[in-house]
């Protein structure tokens, strides 16, 4: 079985642009660089499991979703929350989850 690392990488894309995140502050938040995010995300390069499974939390979907498609990824609550916010709002639910991230990091 050989892995699409470009369709993993659009359905990377797609959920974090639902979520109205730039691939800048997506990078920061699964520690990457931006240029590493931007491969991953055109099929460039393949990722680590450790990173799999952070862009998999963060995006709150799947791991099977990101890697083989098909239904919803498995969407939490949150997820259809953070979809329906409107895009001129995103900014502040985005520093929220910011600073959730950056205490989350402080607390291990």
């Amino acid at each position: 079985m050989n892995i699409n690392t470009l369709e993993i990488g659009m359905r990377i894309r797609a959920q974090r642009e639902k979520l109205h995140m730039t691939r800048a502050d997506f990078s920061e938040m699964i520690d990457v660089t931006p240029k590493f995010c931007s491969d991953i995300e055109t099929g460039a390069k393949g990722m680590s499991i450790n990173t799999l499974v952070k862009i998999s939390k963060f995006l709150d979907v799947s791991t099977d979703y990101l890697l083989f498609g098909g239904g919803n990824g498995c969407k939490s609550d949150f997820t259809i929350f953070a979809e329906s916010v409107p895009s001129d709002e995103s900014d502040f639910y985005l520093r929220i989850c910011r600073e959730i991230a950056m205490l989350t990091k402080l607390k291990k």
